[in-house]
This record gives C-alpha cells, structure tokens and sequence, in this order.
C-alpha cells in the first residue's frame, strides 16, 4: 500500500514539474488552460490514445507525443466554436483522419483550419515538436527502465500534460488568455 501512495506522489510530481515546463513553452505564463469538460473527454479517449502510444513510442516518439496535442487542439477548437465535441474521441479522429500517421493532418486542416502551407500550420508544427522533443528530455531524465510499468505510466501523464497544451495553444490562438483579477474587484 506504501508503495502505491509514494508511486502515485512521483507520477503526480512529475506532471505537474512537466506541465509547468511546457506551459512556459507555450507561453501560458498562468499555466495550461483546463477546460472541465476537454479534461473529461481526455480521460474518456486516453486508453484508445495509448493503445497507439505504446505500439509507436519506440519507432515515432516525438510524432506520438504530438499526437496527444493535436487532439488537444481538435477538442479547444471544437468547444470554442460551441460544436458538439462529445463523441469526438481520439478514435473518430484517428479514423476520420486516415489513421494514426495521418491524424494530425486532418485536425489542423480539417478541425482547426490551418492550410498545410500556412504561417500558422509552420508555427504550429514547430511548437509540438519543441513541446514533444521537451516531453522526451524530460522522460529520459526519470531514468525509466523500458517497459515497465512506470515507464507506461510515464507515458500517460506526458501524453495528457500534452493534451493539455494542446488545448492551451489552440486556446491562445483563438484569444482566451488568463487575466490577474482582484479579489477587491468582487467584493463589496
């Protein structure tokens, strides 16, 4: 029981460390925007994700992290524009956009908006691959041994931290931002 409790504390300590880190990335100086309702939808679709994580890590390690935020992406986008989004699991993009190897092109051109050629598919394509490659570093710090269960584990927490910039850079694109509010300005 000890063990599990000191397990769960590390995992929870490296996400928020990793969460942190890429938030400064993203330029989210108040932190990754969390949005209730694409937090659930991450918990619904996180073990179709992993199913491809866990079989692509190995080969495409920094593709299979931006995978994560892609689909972070494809939700802010969704929920922004007051789509219906919950039936949008990680799956219904993956098939809708040609599979795992492809599914990213179909969010940015098909989801999001952004043209293969544009300035902002550059910036974007740029970004994940700092925030994957930044994901790996930090992986490889924790000196996990393969294939075990910390290391699946390992795996989840960075892949939803990356959800969650995804959500956060789709989110800045399209204007939100965290404002410093007095409590004074609330109270009587």
């Amino acid at each position: 029981m000890h063990n599990n409790m000191e397990e769960k504390e590390y995992l929870e300590e490296y996400e928020k460390r990793l969460e942190k880190l890429l938030a400064g990335i993203c330029g989210a100086e108040g932190g990754m925007m969390l949005v209730e309702e694409l937090e659930e939808m991450w918990t619904k679709s996180a073990a179709e994700y992993m199913v491809d994580a866990v079989s692509q890590i190995n080969s495409y390690p920094a593709f299979t992290l931006a995978v994560a935020g892609f689909y972070g992406m494809a939700l802010a986008a969704l929920w922004d524009s007051q789509s219906p989004f919950e039936n949008q699991t990680y799956d219904y993009f993956k098939g809708k956009g040609g599979g795992f190897d492809t599914v990213d092109e179909y969010i940015l051109a098909h989801i999001v908006g952004v043209t293969p050629e544009s300035d902002a598919r550059t910036g974007i394509d740029n970004m994940m691959r700092t925030l994957s490659h930044t994901v790996m570093t930090a992986i490889q710090h924790e000196n996990i041994e393969h294939q075990t269960t910390r290391a699946f584990y390992i795996l989840a927490r960075s892949a939803k931290v990356m959800f969650r910039a995804g959500v956060t850079i789709e989110l800045r694109r399209r204007g939100y931002h965290y404002e410093r509010v007095s409590l004074a300005d609330f109270v009587n």
